[in-house]
């Protein structure tokens, strides 16, 4: 996902790995990403709850992430060497955003810089409440946290003052990534579009079909269709999707692979279902069915 663009490249394919069932090994989550590398997807990406007001997983699709996603994923980093590795989507404002920022700094160290940290605004006001988190205040919570962590990764310090976090000028903070955590924008609001737009790097939608999708991408300023404004940043607009079910043949999946590319996509992550219901398969037959090389879908047109 963080290969440099060119001029006609084709779709990035991802994969969404399964971690809905607190009776899965976490060996399994790792075993699943080592093959997604061998297969050739860009990418593989957790999602995140803190405290649902349920079962993760049940009824289908529920919560996921029975298994905290940024230590998985330091797991995850210690057995691949290629792959990108992320969060889709972490809720930022239920996380302290100094931690946050030291947390994503150090897996993009111990990743080589594979990370990018996907974050969203929560939805689940049960999570909120538990947490002793204002749900009202979610949106400016996302965004004071991603600038703090932008700030810090990018080596500067205090004084620095939010509204939420405040410290002078006798800070430290380290480590200082290579290069600043990219972030991916989860989410179809106005807010999310003004988001990505501001910090750039990436934009995922949920729920919208290709053609819906092809219009939104168009508000991004910034966006893949270039906002015209100098030194506005770039953003890759992507979405999810799933295959969860083995009812459902190939060919169809071919298809919408192929409109979601139609669609501008320039990202397409993919559920494969439950992982004892055939995640592994389904994600062997897509990857073999579009032809992934090197992160990017070579059929399906």
């Amino acid at each position: 996902m963080t290969e440099t663009e060119g001029a006609g490249a084709r779709m990035r394919l991802h994969v969404v790995l399964p971690d809905e069932s607190a009776a899965m090994d976490v060996r399994t989550i790792a075993d699943l990403a080592r093959e997604a590398e061998e297969l050739g997807y860009a990418g593989v990406w957790l999602p995140d709850h803190v405290l649902p007001p349920g079962p993760y997983g049940t009824p289908l699709p529920g919560y996921g992430g029975v298994y905290e996603a940024l230590t998985t994923l330091s797991y995850i980093a210690a057995v691949t060497e290629r792959i990108t590795l992320g969060t889709s989507v972490l809720i930022a404002p239920l996380r302290d955003p100094l931690i946050l920022a030291r947390q994503t700094a150090t897996l993009a160290r111990l990743s080589g810089g594979r990370f990018v940290l996907g974050v969203g605004v929560g939805w689940q006001r049960y999570e909120f409440e538990a947490a002793g988190v204002d749900f009202g205040t979610r949106g400016a919570r996302t965004d004071a946290a991603l600038r703090l962590i932008r700030r810090l990764h990018s080596g500067l310090g205090g004084p620095y003052e939010d509204g939420f976090v405040a410290f002078d000028e006798r800070a430290v903070f380290e480590p200082v990534p290579e290069e600043p955590v990219p972030f991916l924008i989860g989410g179809n609001s106005d807010a999310a579009l003004r988001r990505a737009a501001e910090f750039g790097g990436y934009w995922q939608a949920v729920g919208l079909s290709p053609q819906e999708f092809a219009a939104r991408r168009k508000d991004i300023a910034g966006g893949s269709e270039g906002s015209g404004v100098p030194g506005a940043p770039r953003v890759a607009a992507g979405s999810r999707t799933e295959w969860s079910s083995g009812d459902r043949p190939l060919a169809d999946v071919r298809a919408e692979v192929a409109a979601w590319e139609a669609a501008g996509a320039e990202d397409l992550a993919v559920w494969f279902g439950p992982v004892e219901d055939g995640f592994g398969e389904r994600m062997r037959a897509l990857a073999e069915g579009v032809g992934v090389v090197e992160g990017r879908v070579t059929g399906a047109r």
